[in-house]
């Protein structure tokens, strides 16, 4: 059974709705800033991917400010029977921040079952959702599993949400890490030293082909194939050999029935960290053996939004096909010599493929493919 995406919303550094991610994507350039919603005098780097006019010290946490615009227009919209999965890594932690600076908040405010439980309301759906969090592969295997859900026929109506904040918690963690670069994420550079923190939140709405059809629903592409895997190398790194993101994408193609010379482009992780670059086209190259297939990341743009990289990432990808662009891999100066071939500075047109390879990876060895089709 097939799983269309039929709408879809998102909200980025670059502002709200896909027309401004995907111009802001297309300019190379970096919507990075100086962070101002705490002191970054400690911390490896000051720069980060802030959502313009979210406010820090309101009744609402950082991300139910970025969705509830986003979510507003489904309310009493969505299909029958509709269910949620929710994709974040630290949703509402921004609350717990508060109440630790003094804030009369309550101890289980930041909870993922509530964020859950308050998307619920806000879109007045009945059926129990579910909590997707697999670090930064948390939503795109939450689109997995949603695509799994329809593919079985246990459901014909799938709305992912994914979000994450950029907050202090975060950004100390990474700092920590020594895995923020102080001149901004530069992905598969050669002198790229880590990455930078970005914020997002959006969704996309997945049908049977049969429910989408009969609805008269307007199709935006096809999540054709999906693959997921755990190589646990390391609590934090990758497998550097890649093969743990080889599973993943194999089993992604395969199940898609594609075959490699069907990919226009691949939609990289692509974080800006030295491993992650290194171990992804490792994988590719072992997937594309006749040859390179253009490679990209939007993290030089629109920075690392950790649970939502995945759904920014297939929305981006989808407008990627039907424009038939491939975006330029943003905040690039010198090309890697691995990368060579692979990742360009610049964006390309007219490369007339069906389809785009969309991965991401994530604490713990978790690795995650998407094949998405027009």
């Amino acid at each position: 059974m097939r799983v269309l995406a039929v709408e879809q919303d998102l909200v980025t550094a670059w502002g709200r709705g896909v027309d401004a991610g995907w111009q802001g994507v297309l300019t190379g350039l970096p919507a990075f800033s100086k962070v101002d919603r705490f002191s970054t005098q400690a911390f490896s780097s000051s720069l980060g991917a802030v959502v313009p006019g979210l406010a820090t010290r309101t009744t609402e946490s950082l991300v139910m400010q970025m969705l509830h615009p986003l979510l507003a227009p489904l309310s009493g919209r969505l299909p029958e029977g509709t269910r949620l999965l929710l994709a974040t890594t630290t949703g509402e932690v921004d609350l717990l921040e508060r109440r630790l600076l003094g804030e009369s908040l309550g101890a289980d405010d930041s909870r993922l079952d509530h964020l859950l439980g308050r998307i619920q309301g806000a879109l007045g759906l009945s059926k129990p959702g579910q909590i997707i969090s697999s670090a930064c592969a948390s939503s795109s295997s939450a689109v997995a599993r949603g695509a799994a859900l329809i593919a079985t026929g246990a459901e014909d109506a799938v709305l992912v949400v994914a979000c994450d904040a950029l907050t202090e918690f975060v950004f100390a963690g990474f700092s920590a890490l020594m895995a923020l670069d102080p001149e901004g994420a530069r992905p598969f550079d050669r002198n790229r030293k880590g990455l930078t923190i970005g914020e997002a939140a959006g969704y996309v709405l997945l049908m049977s082909e049969a429910r989408a059809l009969s609805e008269k629903r307007a199709v935006i592409g096809e999540v054709a194939g999906w693959g997921l895997s755990c190589d646990a190398n390391h609590m934090t790194g990758p497998s550097r050999d890649g093969g743990g993101l080889l599973r993943a994408v194999a089993r992604a193609i395969g199940k898609s029935g594609l075959a490699t010379e069907d990919f226009g482009s691949i939609s990289a992780h692509g974080t800006g960290t030295l491993y992650n670059d290194s171990m992804e086209l490792k994988a590719f190259k072992q997937v594309f053996t006749d040859g390179p297939v253009p490679v990209y990341s939007i993290k030089g743009s629109v920075g690392h939004t950790m649970g939502a990289a995945g759904l920014v990432e297939m929305i981006l990808a989808f407008r990627s096909l039907q424009e038939q662009v491939i975006p330029p891999s943003a905040h690039l100066a010198e090309v890697d010599p691995e990368a060579v071939g692979w990742v360009s500075r610049e964006a390309v047109s007219g490369v007339a493929r069906r389809a785009v390879l969309s991965t991401n990876s994530g604490f713990g060895g978790v690795n995650a493919a998407l094949v998405l089709s027009l």
